[in-house]
């Protein structure tokens, strides 16, 4: 900007209001690590409001906006040994422009950083998205109806990654074997268009099943379609699926990597995975019955969807990780959606996706099922083959990971499944936390109390004693209920009658294996110092001193 477009400038954001998520003013305040995090809010925050910079200006009080002018200097200040300028671009993810600019108004010193919207995804720095709200810069995580926003603005043409043209590719750069099957899977996803479908040419197809934008290859055409070879093409991001086998102790057994054509990839990594046969035997039964560990419509689902809302322009991997016990699906990029309740209550597809063009393509060519569904789908085929409920661990707001669990957890939550009982999805998803001994929120804790479905103290809820007699278990509810109280102190009390003495050793010895399966190992140890205590205060029994070797002895011997 020339000198007159900078004063004008400056005029500009002077009018502005004090509360506005696209500008920042300060006065000398150069710490490297908060410029680069007001960069990733402007950036976001400037995208998210329809203008195509956001500014950082250094010299102007916030708040009243008087210009006092800054000793910070920019283009001479450091990070360690690297100009703090080149630090700040290798930390903002994607690369995005930002200027530098110096000048005087009215004798006094105006920096301006003048930084570039964000264009195709949520500006980081060192990892992070963040936005300003009001005045205030945030965490983009935080405020997932602002994250959807931007997305949502994103997500729109030329914001998809994914339906960027690759100039550069041709025909050539498609697997033949990849075509072949994209058709097929076209054909039993629209059987209504399938006698077409063999006299259409392969551009002709190619944009039927819009995996061409006006004939020319897309990203997405070269992701699920490319040879391995023109991988390249995408660069930096990665068109690759990596498989691990890892053994009890953690230990990597073996891996291999897949390449694209992704539409292929798929089934090639499901082949790997050792799905084994589990035998079954319900309470009350001696017929087992024979299950794999894990439904393949689930897996498939599960690692299309990684493909589908991969950030490609993190430039990462999807890894499926086998154990013996479970399977681990990752892709990066943080869960749009919010929270995975959030998609199958509301039932209805989310309004905002990464890569809407890939997802649409997939749709159509039969790799994942309509978009908004297969979550719930997925969940649905687990209950109905009374296994565990797919995990998704969203604490990194980089990344997306499923678990599935390959192994019947809690029998007594099986035989729920199996019987009778009238639970909506909901229930089955909280009631599944709860066998994992997992955390639940409070409108899930209340709903399942209510109907009478759980006992116990949050964190320790175990399955209620409706639910043991409906299953037949009674004998899991009984190890999970804690007894009166009166009933432990009465067998401190025969004890004793029968002894005479007993060290704290010997009650733990004699009601810690007595004590409810819903506490922990700690928990139960406690208890027993807290009921011993408690008949101390209340005369009934006395130690003869304070080591915890001490003997207790009864205060009125029978």
């Amino acid at each position: 900007m020339t000198s007159v477009e900078l004063q004008a400038k400056l005029d500009e954001l002077l009018r502005l209001p004090t509360e506005t998520e696209w500008a920042e003013f300060k006065h000398n305040n150069d710490n490297p690590q908060e410029i680069g995090e007001y960069l990733s809010a402007l950036s976001n925050g400037a995208a998210l409001h329809g203008r195509r910079r956001g500014y950082m200006v250094w010299g102007v009080e916030d708040g009243s906006h008087a210009v006092l002018g800054t000793t910070f200097r920019p283009k001479r200040a450091k990070k360690g040994n690297e100009d703090l300028e080149s630090w700040l671009l290798r930390l903002l993810e994607p690369r995005i422009d930002f200027t530098i600019h110096e000048f005087e108004r009215d004798g006094a010193h105006i920096i301006l950083f003048a930084v570039q919207a964000a264009n195709s995804t949520p500006v980081r720095f060192s990892g992070e998205a963040y936005i300003r709200v009001g005045s205030y810069k945030k965490k983009l995580r935080d405020f997932p109806e602002k994250e959807r926003g931007l997305w949502q603005i994103l997500s729109e043409p030329p914001g998809d990654w994914s339906a960027q043209v690759v100039e550069s590719a041709t025909r050539a750069d498609l697997d033949p074997a990849a075509l072949a099957f994209a058709r097929a899977q076209y054909r039993q996803k629209h059987p209504q268009q399938a006698a077409e479908v063999d006299s259409w040419d392969d551009s002709t197809f190619l944009n039927k099943a819009r995996v061409c934008v006006a004939g020319k290859l897309t990203r997405a055409a070269l992701l699920l379609l490319g040879t391995a070879e023109s991988g390249h093409l995408l660069s930096p991001a990665q068109s690759r699926i990596t498989w691990v086998l890892r053994d009890e102790k953690n230990q990597e057994k073996d891996y291999q990597h897949f390449d694209s054509p992704l539409i292929l990839a798929g089934d090639k990594v499901l082949q790997r995975i050792r799905n084994l046969t589990i035998r079954h035997l319900p309470s009350g039964t001696l017929f087992p019955y024979e299950v794999t560990q894990y439904d393949p419509w689930v897996m498939r689902e599960t690692l299309h969807n990684a493909i589908a809302h991969q950030d490609y322009s993190m430039n990462g991997r999807i890894n499926v990780v086998e154990t013996p016990d479970a399977l681990l699906f990752t892709n990066v990029g943080s869960f749009i959606p919010g929270t995975v309740e959030e998609m199958i209550r509301s039932d209805a597809p989310p309004e905002v996706y990464r890569n809407p063009f890939l997802a649409q393509t997939m749709v159509n060519l039969n790799m994942i099922d309509t978009i908004g569904s297969g979550i719930k789908r997925m969940f649905t085929r687990q209950r109905e083959r009374s296994f565990p409920m797919p995990d998704y661990e969203l604490d990194d707001p980089k990344k997306v990971v499923v678990r599935l669990t390959g192994q019947i957890l809690d029998e007594n939550y099986t035989q729920l499944l199996l019987s009778q009982v009238e639970l909506d999805l909901m229930d089955v998803i909280a009631l599944d936390k709860v066998q994992k001994k997992r955390a639940i929120d409070e409108e899930s804790f209340k709903r399942l109390r209510a109907r009478r479905l759980i006992e116990g103290r949050r964190p320790n809820l175990f399955v209620s004693a409706k639910i043991a007699a409906a299953t037949g278990d009674k004998a899991a509810y009984i190890r999970n209920r804690a007894f009166d109280k009166s009933h432990y102190k009465k067998m401190v009390v025969a004890y004793l009658n029968k002894f005479g003495e007993a060290t704290r050793a010997d009650f733990n010895e004699l009601l810690v294996g007595k004590l409810s399966d819903a506490l922990e190992p700690n928990q139960k140890t406690r208890f027993v110092g807290n009921l011993l205590q408690e008949m101390k205060n209340d005369g009934e029994i006395a130690p003869d001193g304070t080591s915890r070797w001490a003997k207790w002895r009864l205060t009125k011997p029978a």
